[in-house]
């Protein structure tokens, strides 16, 4: 139930938005009941104060922006580590490979 309350929550605050009507506790909790979805009561109050102090247009510009550089940066660090000691094993192989010499055959 939490998900769909959560869900419909943002689907108001975006049909708002896009309408250009300010985004309201009232607001929020009409589209939700015009659509039949029963919110949990704390939902409308909490996006309609959290939407207050962000501006959505940067919000909806910069969707997984932020989160995806988070979790990248390590793994990054850790592929580049690899990398290197991937690259320090082929050219120690390919120095044995030079240093090789047929010379009994």
């Amino acid at each position: 139930m939490a998900e769909t309350s959560e869900m419909a929550c943002v689907y108001a605050a975006l049909i708002l938005h896009d309408d250009g009507i300010p985004i309201t506790e009232d607001k929020i909790k009409t589209l939700t009941d015009a659509a039949g979805i029963k919110v949990e009561p704390y939902w409308p109050p909490m996006f309609a104060r959290l939407l207050e102090t962000v501006n959505m247009d940067d919000l909806i510009s910069n969707i997984g922006a932020a989160p995806a550089a988070a979790p990248a940066g390590a793994p990054a660090g850790e592929a580049a580590e690899e990398t290197k000691e991937e690259e320090k094993e082929e050219s120690e192989e390919e120095e044995e490979e030079e240093m090789e010499f047929d010379l009994f055959d």
